[in-house]
């Protein structure tokens, strides 16, 4: 499978749903949706995450060069899952899984049979935004603990209701958020920064789509799911009393709005 780790069970034929993780984890923050689909699911960890090679290993056998980019993400994606023969796919992504996702759409259009994009958004970054994606890789770059770095973040992306009534949930996401490799938040700050806007890629795209987010989501906003869904013709799917991480805080109601997806998409 290459460089980037995909996890699924057997070696089953036709169209995958494909699902690719939030900044800061891996494939397992789908651990609770998977639970509750059958077929062919896959689940990814990005590059210098989880089980995957570290960015500068997936660049060097792409034959690329420059500064960190969610393409190169996009690109080593599309080879493990020509590995593993799925030519086309439903691609649903989280946050910085969504942006790859845009990337993905803006490359291989022909490979896509459907889109989710789930707690994220089509817009570049504002400078603030930027500015600070930049100051957490130079910090962590230079030594940081990224731990340090990263555990004031997990309050502002989960619901205050997460947070309050599911401490079991709050304390598996602050594990996991320990264990982010260092070099994996370098590389994915940088690529996440340098991202464009796609907004006019979803304008060309004819699959079936799904755009979703929790009610109490911070980071991604309304707006930018409403600009979304007008591009893709259709209706955001709010998820009450989830944040950022709608996938994991509420895995049932993601999962039957990600299965609804495979669903026209296959039909």
């Amino acid at each position: 499978m290459g460089d980037i780790a995909l996890h699924f069970e057997g070696r089953p034929e036709g169209i995958p749903l494909v699902l690719l993780p939030a900044f800061p984890l891996d494939g397992r923050m789908w651990r609770f949706v998977r639970r509750e689909l059958d077929g062919w699911v896959i689940s990814v960890d990005p590059p210098g995450f989880g089980d995957s090679a570290p960015a500068r290993t997936v660049v060097q056998h792409l034959g690329q060069s420059g500064d960190p980019s969610l393409e190169t993400y996009a690109r080593a994606l599309a080879r493990a899952l020509d590995a593993v023969g799925a030519e086309r796919v439903v691609l649903a992504g989280v946050s910085m899984g969504g942006y790859v996702a845009l990337a993905f759409a803006e490359l291989f259009p022909e490979r896509l049979a459907g889109l989710g994009l789930l707690d994220t958004k089509a817009e570049a970054d504002g400078i603030e935004q930027r500015e600070g994606r930049l100051r957490m890789a130079a910090a962590i770059a230079a030594g940081a603990k990224a731990r340090h770095d990263l555990a004031p973040l997990l309050d502002g992306v989960v619901s205050p209701v997460t947070k309050r009534d599911r401490e079991d949930l709050y304390e598996r996401l602050a594990d996991w958020y320990e264990q982010v490799p260092a070099s994996g938040i370098v590389w994915a700050q940088r690529a996440m920064a340098a991202r464009p806007g796609r907004l006019q890629v979803l304008k060309g795209l004819t699959v079936p789509a799904l755009v979703l987010r929790g009610a109490d989501d911070s980071h991604s906003s309304a707006e930018s799911a409403e600009l979304m869904a007008a591009a893709l013709g259709t209706e955001v799917v709010e998820i009450p009393d989830a944040g950022h991480l709608a996938a994991v805080e509420a895995p049932v109601a993601v999962a039957a709005a990600l299965r609804d997806l495979w669903e026209r998409a296959l039909a």
